[in-house]
């Protein structure tokens, strides 16, 4: 774009061989670039301004993670300036080296207040060239929250099957519960529920029982059971309760509530190691759906709480919300464990998934669907959210793919 006749303020001609890799982070703004002036080849880092004088308003003088800076890139030249180590700085002024329009529009997109910088030019753009983007975008977003994983896993001293559980376990929380389910399966270990899977009352037992929800005086005799038999395993494990303050039920529908996920949970983790092997043989989606798909005990049939009746229905796991396991645990595990054992399939099968999933529905994507982007399954929706959080939101219009189509315009 800015063409080959380059030249640094004191005449030495530029040759840009390698622009470096961006630098979100303090520092200069491009790290690692190998650039060419006069005879010399250079290897450093990069950093761009609007006016040269802007060194010495930003205080870079004083800052020694500028002493590598090779070359100072700016739109206009307003002052000269030396590093610390009284070394010249080669300063290449672009003014006039590419057409000012694609200036004007990005300095529009970095003053713009809209909830995306080009809300009124992505329309323009058509869907083509995010279709285009949306797979990169989408495994961006994966590895983005890959070090949540490797820490989780560290933790459990490189335990795969724990990290599993403990991962799953959480992701029964779904949005409103994360925090108490993922405390309930690190105060309840998988050696102990191993133990007992093949049980699905005294797993229920544990399962109320160490959410703190068997507490109550009840007066029913199915949770009076669970209550006696809860007792003498907690005696057994020495496993102490949670508070049953931390479930939140407020703002739920009945069938969302923490009682009916735990219950489910209880159901789906008598075949927590058929799912682990099933997940790591790369099964369909099919196959894992039909895993995911729990009913509760028969007691809830007519519960949505303890001691209080309800009209008889089945408590069934949603399509909804086994979606939501999918893309919350199971495809970002499945990529996770591609990533850390250097198996592409792994990776490549999370990405059908999410190829293959519904995709959900929040404030981002019903906000993209007005801009005129639709996301026809999980792996758009993902891609739409990297795309709002990662690019959008910090005004990272020069590399995003659909900004810099727009400002060449």
């Amino acid at each position: 774009m800015l063409g080959s006749n380059l030249n640094a303020t004191s005449g030495e001609p530029i040759t840009i061989l390698h622009p470096g890799e961006r630098n979100y982070d303090g520092g200069p703004d491009f790290l690692n670039a190998r650039i060419r002036i006069g005879n010399t080849l250079w290897a450093g880092n990069v950093e761009i301004h609007v006016n040269s004088g802007d060194w010495y308003r930003h205080d870079h003088h004083h800052n020694k993670a500028y002493e590598n800076v090779i070359l100072h890139i700016v739109f206009y030249e307003d002052a000269g300036l030396e590093s610390k180590r009284s070394l010249s700085i080669p300063t290449l002024v672009i003014e006039g080296h590419f057409p000012e329009t694609i200036y004007s529009r990005y300095k529009y997109f970095l003053n713009n207040h809209s909830w995306i910088p080009c809300q009124q030019q992505i329309q323009d753009i058509g869907l083509f060239h995010f279709n285009h983007w949306s797979t990169a975008l989408a495994i961006e977003r994966l590895v983005d929250r890959l070090h949540q994983w490797r820490h989780l896993l560290e933790v459990n001293r490189f335990d795969w099957e724990a990290t599993f559980y403990q991962g799953i376990t959480k992701a029964f929380g779904l949005r409103i519960n994360t925090l108490p389910f993922e405390i309930l399966a690190k105060s309840l270990p998988l050696k102990v529920v191993l133990k007992h899977r093949h049980d699905p009352f005294q797993l229920e037992a544990l399962a109320f029982g160490q959410s703190g929800m068997l507490g109550e005086n009840f007066t029913g005799e199915y949770p009076l059971m669970l209550k006696k038999e809860y007792e003498f395993l907690a005696q057994k494990y020495s496993l102490k309760p949670l508070d049953p303050s931390l479930w939140k039920f407020l703002r739920l529908r009945p069938s969302g509530f923490p009682t009916i996920r735990i219950a489910q949970w209880a159901v789906f983790i008598q075949q927590i190691n058929t799912f682990f092997n099933l997940v790591l043989k790369c099964g369909s989606i099919r196959e894992i759906r039909s895993i995911l798909n729990v009913q509760a005990s028969e007691y809830w049939s007519q519960h949505y709480i303890f001691d209080k009746l309800s009209p008889a229905r089945p408590k069934i796991m949603g399509k909804a919300t086994i979606d939501m396991l999918l893309l919350n645990f199971v495809i970002p595990f499945l990529f996770f464990y591609g990533e850390e054992k250097n198996i592409q399939s792994f990776k490549e099968h999370g990405i059908r998934l999410l190829e293959q999933t519904p995709g959900e529905t929040n404030s981002i994507i019903n906000k993209w669907k007005l801009t005129g982007i639709h996301a026809d399954n999980a792996l758009q929706t993902q891609a739409l959210i990297q795309l709002k959080n990662n690019y959008c939101d910090k005004k990272r219009c020069l590399s995003c793919r659909i900004g810099i189509r727009l400002l060449g315009q």
